[in-house]
């Protein structure tokens, strides 16, 4: 009994020393830094985890191509584990333990979405990893205290309180009254919050301030009101899915209103998949390929467009620029710590100063992007050809906004 239990424990201690070495390992196995992601492949996520996930690789390949990454005199090349979260919290805060604790993932990428990024981030804080995330935007997020949280993107109350002041601003400066629709995740829910302070800055009212179904498929009840009560300005915020209802419906019902704004136009391929019927569409944007920001890897954003899309039969929308922009982040604090030790290369990542074709990246402490604004585009055709257009802010502007948008029997 007593060399059963001997051997037994022998086994078990192997075992540990495989396992610790294993985990040791994973963060870099031969000459690869090994990133983990969980990210959205089915579910109602999934289109914009398909972007998510082909800008993380367009990255990967680029970088890898171009000399990958120089630390310690060693070079190194990124791979990326990924597992579906099927756009499910629950399922999202469990693959994130799978990398880390079997795995052995030190060093993270983020999922889609604000509400995902939410059940993620206390994984990696707990655990002491480092995530540099690309689409989770909800202002809450950097509120906790988070140490090992970075965000490239602007946060989600910024999206669309610069559409109340354009309303504003084309109202004489007079306040607007306003519409407001929105799906009741942590993302959409916060750029409710931002449309709200603008309202009450402006001194706008909200007149119409409803709830998407969960499963963004009919808003026609919201629509119904619009069209009894005459808002200035309509604000939708569903992602992909609820934006193609959006605009779906509003053409069905003929809906007039003098100025919709909406997130989520470019990851839905809005413009592509509605044509003119949704043309005059003020759109929140993180990136436009018009903006003048530029890099050693990708060029400007026209030279981004022009490779991604050569390479996935798509025009990118900002949820794959901001998700290339992360492994740019990564490759920067690497070679900048000078160390693959993940502590190290946490406090990299917080010094991060620098241009990259999606934008300016610099961290607060509480790891938000404080150098990049948002921009606004307007959905304009000409003939069967619909594009978007940069409309704000000034600086970056590439066409006029239409305002007020023509009526359906004006059409």
């Amino acid at each position: 009994m007593k060399i059963k239990n001997i051997i037994i424990t022998f086994i078990s201690a192997i075992a540990l020393v495989l396992s610790s070495a294993s985990i040791s390992l994973a963060k870099v196995v031969g000459d690869k830094i090994i990133l983990g992601a969980a990210v959205s492949l089915t579910g109602k996520y999934s289109t914009n985890g398909e972007h998510t996930k082909n800008g993380y690789n367009f990255a990967v390949e680029r970088i890898n191509s171009m000399g990958g990454v120089k630390v310690g005199g060693k070079t190194y090349k990124f791979d990326i584990i990924y597992y579906d979260d099927e756009s499910n919290s629950g399922r999202a805060a469990q693959l994130a333990e799978r990398l880390i604790k079997q795995d052995g993932v030190q060093y993270m990428l983020g999922p889609y979405s604000s509400g995902l990024t939410k059940a993620i981030a206390p994984v990696t804080e707990e655990n002491k990893i480092p995530m540099v995330e690309a689409n989770g935007a909800s202002r809450s997020l950097f509120t906790k205290g988070y140490k090992y949280l970075f965000a490239v993107l602007s946060a989600a109350n910024q999206y669309l309180e610069v559409a109340i002041d354009l309303a504003v601003e084309k109202n004489g400066g007079n306040p607007v009254k306003i519409a407001m629709a929105f799906e009741q995740d942590a993302f959409s829910q916060d750029v409710r919050i931002g449309v709200v302070e603008a309202a009450k800055r402006t001194g706008s009212k909200i007149i119409i301030d409803d709830k998407l179904p969960k499963e963004l498929n009919d808003m026609a009840a919201t629509l119904a009101k619009v069209k009894a009560t005459k808002p200035d300005v309509l604000v939708v915020s569903g992602h992909s899915k609820g934006a193609l209802t959006a605009i779906r419906q509003i053409a069905e019902m003929k809906v007039d209103v003098k100025m919709l704004a909406m997130t989520h136009c470019d990851a839905s391929k809005l413009a592509k998949q509605h044509g003119k019927n949704s043309e005059y569409a003020l759109c929140a944007a993180q990136w436009h390929k018009s903006l003048s920001y530029k890099d050693e890897f990708f060029g400007d954003g026209m030279q981004y467009d022009k490779e991604f899309k050569a390479q996935f039969g798509y025009a990118p929308p900002y949820q794959a620029a901001e998700s290339s922009a992360a492994l740019l982040v990564w490759k920067d604090a690497f070679e900048r710590a000078n160390s693959l030790d993940k502590d190290k290369v946490r406090d990299a990542l917080s010094k991060t100063e620098m241009q990259t074709f999606y934008g300016n990246i610099k961290f607060s402490p509480a790891g938000q992007n404080i150098a990049k604004p948002m921009v606004l585009f307007q959905v304009r055709c000409e003939g069967d050809k619909c594009e978007n257009k940069v409309v704000a802010p000034t600086k970056w502007a590439a066409a006029k906004l239409v305002h007020p948008i023509p009526k359906w029997s004006e059409r």
